[in-house]
């Protein structure tokens, strides 16, 4: 093989190579947030089905108390709170809360919201069947929206006697400014003279 194909071979392999890590980078975070999702690793609840049919998911006597917190990017101007402060729930028993974020600047902004719970060892046992996390939500200036999140502890916690210490669990979201291209989308779709207004 001539050193000419030997260097356009090497080259080839590099350019695949500047490709395919790219790729990888750029489905790193999907795929982890997946991972967390389905094992509840570092503490991120379970993404549960809903609709679970009579008996499928037993509710115990055994209670937990879920807090609620809410946290908010210094560079976002929004307030951003639950409308309940903490919660019992029986574990396998579905409960539906609320948080509630206001835009404060002037300005149209999207913002989206990360979250975790803990302790960290309760993650796979906390199972949200609706949330809004992740989901990037454009709010006007001035105006409010409340969004749900229903959630369940999984049964099978009480089965674990290592769980037994498990009393109260807190569910924490914090929301920070979309930079995304979906947001870019959501910003540009504003009519220029609805961009000042409250909601």
């Amino acid at each position: 093989m001539s050193a000419a194909n030997r260097n356009g071979r090497v080259a080839f392999q590099l350019v695949a190579l500047v490709v395919g890590m790219v790729g990888l980078a750029y489905a790193a975070v999907p795929l982890y947030e997946a991972f967390c999702k389905t094992t509840g690793f570092g503490g991120t609840p379970i993404a549960a089905r809903e609709g679970a049919q009579p008996g499928e998911r037993p509710v115990l006597a055994r209670t937990v108390n879920v807090r609620f917190d809410s946290n908010v990017d210094p560079n976002l101007s929004w307030r951003f709170e639950p409308l309940e402060r903490q919660v019992t729930v029986r574990l396998g028993e579905e409960h539906l809360a609320h948080f509630r974020a206001t835009n404060k600047s002037q300005r149209p902004i999207v913002g989206t919201a990360t979250y975790n719970v803990t302790p960290e060892s309760s993650g796979p046992w906390f199972n949200k069947l609706q949330c809004f996390c992740f989901t990037e939500q454009l709010l006007m200036p001035g105006q409010s929206v409340d969004m749900p999140v229903l959630f369940f502890v999984d049964p099978e916690m009480d089965k674990d006697r290592r769980y037994d210490n498990i009393r109260t669990i807190t569910l924490s979201y914090t929301f920070y400014e979309a930079k995304t291209e979906r947001a870019k989308t959501l910003l540009g779709g504003i009519p220029a003279n609805d961009s000042g207004k409250g909601g």
